[in-house]
């Protein structure tokens, strides 16, 4: 009697420890049935140079992460557990590249392992209205690119509408600043807003661009791109494009390459490997004939200018000795006087010489007013 008594307790202890084990089994989420792994179609892939950049199980969370958060789902089961190292890296990728999603907040939740990832989202009031008011957005953008005939013109055009379009912020001052809403609809943003912008339109006509971040040579942390023309990449920066004066513009960080731009920006690669960009073929100063290797093409450059009536004229130097040459011969012992005179630049009695210098970036700006 005592042995059966001792076997049907037993057999209860056990019942209920399996009970206990299969609601642990439950709530802990072992049993849970996770998704297969899949990837971005072949042209979204070609569209993301980033995401070509990761591992094969690396893409496939990105991939869980991209379609969740378009359907703007809380929770978004991933294909494999990872730890919160490399989660952290492909939700902070995803969110810098991804710049559509601009209703993302700017906090994300991690852990130790990964398996059921949970986004935070922005608190945002009436967003069926903010959708239309992107679309429209986008709308007047594209009302003018049927005469884009080439990568150059294309990345000429999205940086001009965006100069256009946005003034510059500090910080957060803005609740959308670091997105495109910001930049595109509202007309505000910081330069993560502006470099998102560029990277959202350069989509839409089929350029790959992404999204760097980085610090200036002030230590100030800042965001700009890199973009694809004609096969090789270059550096741009919208940010410091503005001026927020009307019908000013800087060229200075229109397609560059590392050996200018680098002066300025350091780009952080803990995330991805930026681009190498070693061509100036499309640089604003090359292609417009603008910059100068020597006194004597400098000195070309502003005659040429002149005769043709233009009033102001921007060179960039190849070199600090040659900017430092032309400085002191053309500006300081004023020649550009002599060579005014000879070229018949067109003036009243009187003429106002007026210079601009950025001598860190080699620019120079002469402007030649009645």
């Amino acid at each position: 009697m005592g042995k059966k008594l001792l076997t049907i307790i037993l057999c209860i202890v056990c019942v209920g420890c399996l009970g206990l084990s299969w609601r642990y089994i439950k709530k802990s989420g072992i049993m849970k049935k996770y998704p297969d792994a899949v990837y971005l179609t072949t042209d979204e892939k070609n569209m993301r140079p980033i995401y070509r950049q990761l591992t094969t199980k690396e893409k496939s969370v990105y991939t869980a992460l991209y379609r969740g958060i378009s359907e703007k789902k809380e929770k978004i089961p991933l294909p494999y557990e990872v730890d919160g190292k490399t989660y952290s890296r492909i939700y902070c990728i995803l969110e810098k590249q991804e710049s559509e999603f601009y209703y993302l907040d700017s906090v994300y939740y991690t852990a130790q392992k990964v398996r059921e990832a949970k986004i935070a989202y922005r608190d945002m009031t009436r967003p069926h209205q903010k959708e239309q008011d992107l679309e429209g957005a986008l709308e007047a953008f594209m009302s003018d690119v049927d005469d884009l005939t080439n990568d150059e013109s294309k990345a000429r055009y999205i940086n001009d509408f965006i100069v256009r379009k946005c003034s510059y912020i500090t910080g957060d001052d803005s609740e959308f600043a670091s997105t495109i809403y910001g930049c595109l609809v509202r007309g505000e943003a910081n330069c993560e807003g502006y470099a998102k912008a560029f990277n959202y339109l350069a989509a839409k006509l089929g350029l790959e661009s992404v999204v760097i971040t980085g610090t200036t040579d002030k230590g100030e942390n800042h965001a700009w791109n890199q973009v694809n023309i004609d096969g090789e990449w270059y550096n741009i920066d919208v940010t410091w494009a503005d001026t927020d004066k009307v019908g000013e513009m800087r060229q200075m960080y229109f397609l560059c390459s590392d050996v200018e731009f680098s002066k300025t920006h350091y780009a952080d690669d803990s995330l991805f490997t930026p681009f190498p960009c070693v061509s100036n073929k499309w640089n604003y100063y090359v292609k417009n004939g603008l910059y100068a290797d020597s006194y004597e093409k400098a000195e070309e450059i502003v005659r040429r200018e002149l005769s043709k009536g233009n009033g102001t004229i921007e060179i960039r130097f190849a070199n600090s000795d040659v900017y430092v040459d032309f400085r002191e011969h053309f500006i300081t012992e004023e020649n550009v006087f002599k060579v005014l005179d000879e070229t018949g630049y067109e003036y009243g009695n009187e003429v106002t010489f007026s210079l601009k210098e950025n001598e860190q970036e080699l620019c120079l700006t002469m402007l030649f007013t009645e």
